[in-house]
């Protein structure tokens, strides 16, 4: 990274404070920067990712009230005007728990008169609360740093309504000229957008959906780049989630940085630009990712989880609770059979571990399982020895020191 014309994008694993500032030393500017940060909403996510059945435990809670979660924000935000071009373009993607606090910080951040636009993403939805109106919208604060900033109007044209094409239909294309106010005339490209979009949430059964609970739509994200950056510019989005601002980017030929603190977010976004046809280490970077034992000691347990399973080549449980022992799942066409994975962020594990584990491996009807942790205790190795012997069931104990080294034949 030490220049704009990055060789490769970047997927950046980290708090995305730090990773700012690094930006800021290597002297990368960016074209656009968009983020969805976490909502201030005081909700607790658990959630199943699509076909790769990760779990993650996704935080969205802010102790100290909305004071503490404006601060933990502009702090970032301060960062990120920084590494914004002068002619750069902001989009901050928010909700209605703490859309006018945010708009009065970023007043602070990029001056009063550079808010361009307070855009609402409308939508669809099924439920309504029985004694309020049903809330259906996004707002999306677009800002600049100066006067002089990319806006591609024409690429984001939309199609004018039948009705009005039919009435003004002798007049599209006709050039209005100085002072000429009597026809309206129509553009062929299309009419200007307005500042609120109606685009639905990704539907339960799309395909573009992962799971993520606050994944946004790609079309949503396409206005955004096509209208405020153009083709080889470099796009940032320091809270990337699922990956959207990433795949669309990559889609519509934009370099690209995506930062995100989660380890499993990372990893699937690694499997999301692949389907787009971006070749790790060839066309992107991740850096970042846990690679020694104090980072894996310091995840979050199902950070730790989503790691150790995505190592072993499994598929995640679907339910964090009620997964009855098993924590994830190696398929028939991986090995000659089925097998259970259950994974310790811990040390010393002994004995009782691995009696419960072989009872939840009895009740899959699985002959084959390995428990992944720090260390092991010599009764566990012995009670391994056991039922393998007595029952031809096999355990294998993995380390995650020797899951770090990818040993050669671990699965065996």
């Amino acid at each position: 990274m030490k220049n704009n014309n990055l060789n490769k994008n970047l997927l950046i694993c980290g708090d995305n404070l730090k990773a700012l500032d690094d930006l800021i030393k290597q002297g990368i500017k960016v074209d656009l920067i968009y983020l969805d940060p976490p909502f201030f909403s005081n909700r607790h996510y658990e959630v199943v990712w699509g076909d790769e059945a990760e779990v993650r435990s996704f935080k969205d809670r802010w102790a100290g009230g909305i004071n503490v979660y404006i601060e933990w924000m502009k702090e970032r935000i301060i960062k990120m005007c920084d590494v914004l071009k002068d002619t750069g373009s902001f989009y901050l993607h928010c909700d209605w728990h703490a859309s006018h606090y945010l708009k009065v910080m970023l007043d602070e951040v990029f001056g009063y008169h550079n808010l361009r636009n307070e855009i609402i993403w409308c939508y669809r939805g099924a439920g309504y609360p029985k004694k309020d109106f049903g809330k259906r919208h996004d707002t999306i604060f677009r800002c600049s740093k100066t006067k002089e900033y990319v806006f591609n109007l024409d690429d984001v044209r939309e199609k004018y309504a039948e009705a009005t094409i039919e009435r003004f239909k002798h007049h599209i294309g006709n050039v209005r000229k100085s002072g000429d106010f009597g026809i309206q005339k129509l553009n062929p490209l299309g009419k200007q957008p307005d500042d609120w979009w109606a685009i639905q949430p990704i539907a339960p059964s799309a395909k573009e959906r992962l799971g993520y609970p606050t994944q946004k739509p790609e079309a949503l994200l396409e206005i955004i780049i096509k209208a405020s950056s153009n083709k080889d510019d470099l796009v940032l989005d320091p809270f990337c989630g699922c990956g959207t601002a990433m795949a669309v980017a990559q889609k519509l030929g934009r370099k690209w940085i995506g930062i995100d603190i989660s380890p499993t977010a990372i990893s699937l976004i690694e499997k999301r630009l692949e389907k787009v046809g971006a070749v790790s280490g060839k066309d992107f970077d991740s850096i970042g990712m846990p690679t020694t034992l104090s980072e894996l000691k310091a995840l979050e347990p199902f950070e730790f989880q989503n790691w150790v399973v995505n190592e072993m080549q499994a598929k995640q449980s679907p339910r964090k609770s009620g997964d009855e022992g098993i924590d994830g799942h190696i398929e028939k066409s991986l090995y000659a059979e089925e097998a259970g994975i259950q994974v310790k962020q811990s040390e010393k594990i002994g004995r009782n571990t691995i009696d419960n584990f072989e009872t939840a491996l009895d009740r899959k009807k699985y002959k084959r399982g390995y428990v992944v942790g720090f260390s092991f205790t010599k009764n566990a190795h012995e009670e391994a020895a056991r039922v393998r012997e007595d029952k031809g069931l096999y355990i294998k104990l993995i380390s995650i020191e020797d899951l770090l080294k990818r040993k050669s034949g671990l699965l065996k």
